[in-house]
């Protein structure tokens, strides 16, 4: 295995050296925050909790008094009854003022349960906040992990040019010296031109999958854009811990999981907000006060003096006891019983997705451990095979056929190794990402 990272790091170096100053590759942490702050249904989410905000304001306010003003000014015509007891045409105008307030004293605790109730609305809609963000650091990180799977497959495509363009070089020299014949140099011709279509076929995918990830991060172009491919030792090796201890730490982290709960604990205070309407409510009430009057035919006095003399005040209390609503109330608990049905069975199924997608991330992280351990047997037993069918091809033991079959899978074998190292890091990373830790390799 060494000397496959020995032959791996001088071509990268090669790769490097040829291609001159590479644009900035980013990380896979850089990719996800930059898809957060700039996703659109995050964007809508964090409008969803600016808004719930507004509701839980509106629902603490509801405690304040009120105020009002009101300014009315009325006209009568015709006959009358006057203070004569006799009947006749009088015309009569009257202004009146008035400003009042309420205040709420008792509300059946509906008030207080509102509160409590949009607040845990908000934080139910930061918790989706949260998830969403989550959701799109998931999508990021398998676009991020595509990427580096079409990267290395370009790759050992580009190698297998190198390979082959040598052996065309290395049978050009033997025909000139007649010691091959050009059938077996057209055939290798042939390989090469095979190999370079391969290559331009890796490449092609690198380059859709780069573009799917930077339309997962909002930018106007994929050009020059490159991720950043990491450093990854020659022994991988995690501890796969059970599904049962993920989910006992993911229960108390995941937002999809705290969101529910909220939504259930709210819709306990739905059902006490219901039966605030079998309790009386008791009000405070007071304001103020004035008329002017005119009438044909009658002096009056001034307006200002008017409204000095007809200034009033008052305050009152006023207790509402419902007695039938025509059974409004008791359908509005059983309703609010009912929503909370629902959202337990909601929590319930949240929970129950949650423990399947932990069984099914430590089956494949266990999978792709196995995979990693076979691809490295493998890989080092394809090189072997490959330095060994080399040597007997230039040798003249063997023809061109076995020496492209087994370069092709030693290629393979590399091509695989690497990208079951990749899988594993992936989903160790989101073993890891289910117990509160950061989505990075």
């Amino acid at each position: 295995m060494n000397r496959i990272a020995s032959l791996l790091s001088i071509i990268s170096c090669c790769l490097a050296s040829s291609a001159g100053v590479q644009p900035h590759a980013w990380s896979l942490r850089e990719c996800c925050d930059y898809a957060v702050a700039h996703n659109i249904v995050v964007r809508q989410q964090e409008n969803t909790c600016l808004q719930q905000e507004l509701q839980l304001s509106t629902s603490k306010n509801q405690r304040l008094p009120d105020l009002s003003g009101s300014v009315g000014q009325n006209f009568s015509f015709g006959r009358g009854l006057t203070a004569n007891n006799t009947y006749s045409n009088t015309n009569t105008s009257s202004t009146s003022f008035s400003i009042g307030t309420t205040v709420p004293l008792f509300t059946g605790f509906q008030i207080p349960n509102q509160v409590k109730m949009n607040q845990l609305n908000l934080e139910a809609a930061t918790a989706d906040l949260e998830k969403a963000k989550n959701d799109v650091r998931m999508q990021v990180a398998q676009a991020y992990v595509q990427i580096l799977y079409c990267m290395e497959i370009a790759d050992v495509a580009h190698r297998q040019i190198t390979i082959d363009s040598l052996q065309v070089v290395r049978l050009q020299t033997m025909v000139d010296n007649g010691k091959a014949s050009g059938a077996q140099l057209s055939q290798q011709c042939a390989t090469l031109a095979n190999s370079r279509l391969t290559a331009t076929q890796a490449d092609n995918n690198q380059a859709l999958a780069v573009l799917t990830l930077t339309q997962l991060l909002e930018l106007p172009t994929a050009d020059g854009f490159a991720v950043e491919r990491p450093v990854i030792g020659e022994d991988v090796q995690f501890s796969i811990p059970s599904p049962d201890i993920v989910y006992a730490e993911a229960l108390g982290l995941k937002p999809e999981i705290v969101a529910q709960q909220l939504r259930l604990r709210a819709s306990n205070r739905s059902i006490a907000i219901a039966r605030a309407g079998y309790m009386p409510t008791l009000s405070l009430s007071g304001g103020l006060g004035s008329n002017y009057y005119t009438t044909s035919n009658f002096p009056s006095e001034s307006f200002g003096k008017q409204l000095k003399n007809n200034f009033s005040q008052y305050v009152g209390l006023n207790l509402s006891i419902p007695i039938f609503n025509r059974f409004q109330t008791r359908n509005s608990i059983r309703g609010a019983k009912i929503d909370q049905q629902n959202q337990q069975l909601a929590l319930d199924n949240a929970r129950k997705t949650l423990y399947k997608e932990i069984q099914q991330t430590c089956l494949n992280a266990s999978a792709a451990q196995s995979k990693y351990e076979s691809s490295i047997a493998a890989a080092q037993s394809s090189y072997d095979a490959f330095v060994l069918m080399q040597a007997k091809y230039e040798n003249g033991k063997a023809n061109i056929t076995e020496f492209n079959e087994q370069k092709t899978l030693y290629l393979k074998s590399e091509s695989d190794l690497v990208q079951a190292r990749y899988e594993l890091l992936y989903q160790h990373a989101l073993l890891r990402f289910y117990r509160g830790q950061n989505l990075d390799f």
